[in-house]
């Protein structure tokens, strides 16, 4: 009898002695792995994606950097745009640096390499900024989630401005994932506008004559209006050559794309007038979190908020709802319950996790360029406000 009571005690004493600290573990530091591309071809726009991501913590935790008394802690992994790093990168944080989640990456080819990752290991990863379409469609699993737009948005929007008839389109695109599912997208949500040539070049590509020439080639014959669409992004991009061109006035050939980072968007100014959708532009979205943003980051960098800034920034945001949602667990099951169907604010205003693919429902701008000759860019001048109740956004991940 004694024995018996003997081991009762010593298990409780276990039982006592472990719950403290498994209490500290639950307790410990929220731990973020923010992979992404601090240094290669989309270095400025993963540098503003990581500033965007601590601002953003910042404002949601007013200054905190904790939720629930547990401190935010990030971590920065370079994956150097490159697919395998980013890959190996992932599966380390999950594994060695016990990260509870993790955001990332800026290239949609590194993206879909890391996405098995966040499968094996059962932990999120928030897809910020890579926008292919295949990221939430036939690639997708349940522990990806993404604040970015996807190409299907990027293209849906686009179309608003120049999808009616007697219109023909070439495309130039980068030859890779993010390329190749924009102009697959931007094809699908035409209507009545006909693609007649697409050109895809190396995303390193630095001479654009001989793909401008084949564009210029499918377009010069064709009736009604004629339209070079640009889907590029990092690199150099061609607008320069294009301006160079002078196809306006050789050829009547406009072009076209969507918004960019502020330095690519200088060589806009030498298409006043020019139409398309935006992601982001700081000085079109009123509300609190875009008016703290562009203030501090003002006072902070000296400079305006950039595309990219913003999408970090709204990655924290969703972080940040749904572990107060979850009163600070970071059990993943847990946060995928909290997560899907979520609504959380930004500096673009609301975005929603659509439940079926965990793609955020977002707004997208409509823009014509005004040139400013006080401002380095050209200013992408709101036409209207594209809601996500005005994009029919296709669910890709079915089979």
């Amino acid at each position: 009898m004694q024995r018996r009571t003997l081991v009762a005690l010593a298990a409780l004493a276990a039982t006592t002695l472990s719950a403290p600290i498994a209490l500290a573990q639950a307790g410990g530091d929220i731990k973020i792995a923010h992979v992404y591309s601090r240094t290669g071809p989309l270095e400025a726009y993963g540098k503003q994606t990581q500033a965007g991501l601590l601002m953003g913590l910042e404002y949601a935790t007013q200054g905190s950097m904790a939720v629930n008394g547990r401190k935010i802690t990030v971590l920065e992994k370079d994956d150097q745009g490159k697919p395998d790093l980013g890959k190996s990168l992932l599966a380390t944080a999950y594994s060695d640096d016990k990260v509870d989640l993790a955001v990332g990456p800026t290239s949609s080819g590194v993206a879909l390499a890391m996405l098995p990752v966040a499968e094996e290991y059962k932990k999120i990863l928030l897809v910020e900024p890579a926008v292919a379409d295949a990221i939430t469609g036939e690639k997708w699993n349940k522990y990806i989630f993404r604040t970015g737009r996807n190409s299907s948005q990027d293209a849906i929007s686009n179309a608003v401005a120049v999808d009616q008839d007697n219109v023909s389109i070439a495309m130039l695109a980068q030859d890779y994932a993010f390329g190749r599912d924009g102009v697959k997208a931007f094809k699908d949500a035409l209507k009545k506008a006909k693609i007649v040539h697409e050109e895809y070049l190396p995303p390193t590509t630095t001479d654009f004559t001989a793909g401008i020439q084949r564009l210029v080639d499918g377009l010069k014959d064709k009736p009604g209006r004629k339209i070079i669409a640009v889907v590029w992004a990092g690199g150099t991009p061609p607008f320069n050559a294009l301006a160079d061109a002078d196809l306006k006035k050789r050829f009547n050939i406009e072009v076209g794309t969507g918004g960019n980072i502020l330095p690519a968007m200088a060589a806009y100014k030498r298409f006043p007038g020019m139409e398309g959708a935006t992601y982001y532009y700081y000085g079109i979205p009123k509300n609190a979190a875009n008016d703290w943003m562009v203030a501090e980051h003002q006072k902070r960098f000296n400079s305006p908020p950039d595309f990219f800034t913003a999408g970090g920034f709204s990655a924290a945001m969703a972080i940040v709802t749904a572990l107060k949602k979850t009163g600070g667990d970071t059990a993943t099951n847990k946060l995928i319950t909290a997560m899907e169907g979520m609504s959380f604010d930004t500096p673009k205003g609301p975005m929603t996790f659509r439940k079926e693919d965990h793609q955020a429902m977002q707004s997208m701008y409509h823009f014509k360029i005004k040139v400013d000759p006080a401002v380095a860019w050209g200013i992408p001048e709101l036409v209207r406000e594209i809601k996500p109740a005005d994009m029919q956004v296709p669910i890709r991940n079915k089979p």
